[in-house]
């Protein structure tokens, strides 16, 4: 099978139309993705070679649960970092979205490339709206647009290698796939569920990695409330729980129950039962009791000892698994976690710790490893809780997203910007011309006084503030997420620098300046 994709072909194969979910459909994709090891390998390296990405930034997850989030669909601007792509001069991309996106926020990204004119990457960048701003995922927005479908088979380019970029992969995704006749760069959906937080659980013990002490796979309420008492007697010290639903999303899927007063109960089992519609605090604040337990009881989920440290901190290990089958970690990070319970993720530095990045890379590697052995495909992260004790760190394994996430674009920014490479094996990030760079990046900066605040506003302020990325020196601030901006006054950041510091300067000198400029 020939994967240099043409208008015919995809035409073609549009009208086999299998139905979604069937045998013929899962085929017909395995079909795609066994192709794609080929364009990867003699493709992917050339930088002229004549190519379509279409991006579909959709998070296809559970709609309720993403309606949480103030601004989500906002978040897929945070693949926007995709376009520099387009540094490659003869590199098409189609751009997928909800709502149309406004031409400021498209120019900002565009000024940054390299070498390259606005013109000449306007020509080759096609940028697609389903004008749906409801709660379902974009892809599933597509399709129900047969023509919007259409309209990205006359966008991808006559005989251009092509596949799609997603944010994540599941059956919509391969349903769009098999449409336009496009291989996927990410996970095949039938291998969705193991990264749900149980079989995170299990594929971590197998590699003989620290998880928390906990159960997986449980259902109900009365799953939740044995395992937390089961959890109290093995750990009697334990002031906390963290109860998780399978798919989560940013910490939104996680609650935390305390167990102060349970040592006086005779019945602790009936006690906790009591207790948990009182004590079990959600993450997410405005899900309810009631739809928290609805939705674990169709997802699943564990139930995990909170780990309380003097010294602690949350890294996390972004890996890809290529279509030719390397392991790589490409970036570590620490993460920054804030929200009344600690769950929710804010930001992150770049790059982890250097007491502790090279560990992250072999943990990491024996990861990727494991899940290659399953057939995963693409990027993952994988999350860490890592205590500081006397004979130094010990690192807890606590969930894996097999997903892009949200150390996936700024670090895909950064590269973008500075052509460089994370060292995993020393847990340093080099540029082009062997200087080390360091950022910190936050999908979170928000205020009630940056409402109001329009693309074109936040442009000309970090115009005359000078908050810019500065491609001569290779520092400076990049903006993600503008579209939340005026709305939700929501905010993404990137902050390069020479060193953490110069990284966290830039941030501090940039919430400063909007503080100023929305008085």
């Amino acid at each position: 099978m020939n994967y240099t994709i043409m208008n015919s072909s995809v035409k073609d194969n549009h009208l086999q139309n299998p139905e979604p979910g069937s045998a013929e459909e899962i085929l017909q994709f395995k079909e795609l993705q066994e192709g794609f090891a080929r364009q990867f390998e003699n493709v992917f390296p050339d930088k002229l070679a004549a190519r379509t990405v279409v991006i579909v930034p959709s998070l296809s997850m559970d709609p309720e649960i993403l309606s949480k989030i103030s601004g989500i669909i906002h978040y897929e601007e945070r693949l926007l970092c995709m376009l520099m792509l387009l540094r490659m001069p003869r590199t098409h991309i189609v751009y997928l979205t909800s709502m149309p996106i406004d031409p400021v926020i498209i120019d900002y990204y565009l000024h940054q490339l390299p070498g390259i004119s606005g013109y000449h990457a306007q020509r080759r960048l096609s940028l697609l709206s389903c004008h749906d701003s409801s709660n379902k995922p974009l892809t599933q927005k597509i399709l129900e647009r047969p023509r919007l479908i259409q309209r990205i088979r006359d966008s991808i380019v006559a005989v251009h290698n092509t596949h799609m970029a997603c944010f994540n992969v599941t059956h919509f995704e391969r349903s769009l796939a098999i449409k336009l006749g496009i291989p996927i760069f990410g996970c095949d959906p039938d291998l969705y569920d193991l990264g749900n937080k149980s079989n995170g659980r299990k594929i971590f013990k197998e590699c003989g990695i620290l998880v928390p002490a906990g159960f997986e796979d449980l259902k109900t309420v009365d799953d939740i409330a044995d395992a937390l008492v089961k959890l109290k007697q093995q750990e009697p010290a334990l002031r906390k729980a963290v109860v998780k639903i399978n798919d989560g999303f940013s910490g939104d899927g996680n609650a935390l129950f305390y167990y102060q007063g349970i040592e006086e109960q005779k019945d602790k089992l009936q006690w906790v039962k009591d207790q948990l519609p009182k004590r079990l605090q959600l993450v997410a604040t405005d899900l309810s009791y009631k739809m928290f337990l609805q939705k674990y009881n169709e997802m699943g989920g564990i139930v995990e000892a909170f780990i309380d440290a003097e010294r602690k901190e949350s890294p996390s290990v972004q890996c890809r698994i290529t279509p030719i089958g390397i392991c790589e970690v490409v970036s570590t990070h620490d993460q920054v976690l804030g929200g009344e319970s600690g769950q929710v993720f804010i930001g992150a530095k770049f790059p982890a710790s250097a007491e502790y990045a090279s560990t992250l890379n072999e943990l990491g590697t024996e990861i990727a490893k494991a899940f290659k052995k399953r057939g995963v495909l693409g990027r993952f992260a994988v999350d860490f809780i890592s205590v500081k004790e006397q004979d130094g760190w010990k690192h807890y394994a606590i969930e894996v997203n097999l997903r892009k996430g949200g150390t996936t674009h700024p670090f895909l920014m950064l590269e973008f910007l500075t052509d460089g490479k994370y060292n995993a094996a020393e847990g340093f990030y080099y540029t082009a011309n062997g200087q080390q760079r360091y950022y910190f990046t936050s999908d979170n900066l928000k205020s009630e006084k940056f409402i109001g605040l329009t693309p074109h506003d936040l442009i000309d302020i970090s115009m005359i503030h000078n908050l810019h990325y500065d491609g001569t020196s290779q520092e400076g601030v990049m903006f993600h997420l503008i579209g939340a901006l005026s709305e939700y006054g929501k905010l993404g950041i990137v902050c390069i620098g020479s060193s953490p510091e110069r990284a966290e300067y830039f941030y501090n000198e940039a919430v400063k300046v909007l503080y100023e400029e929305s008085k």
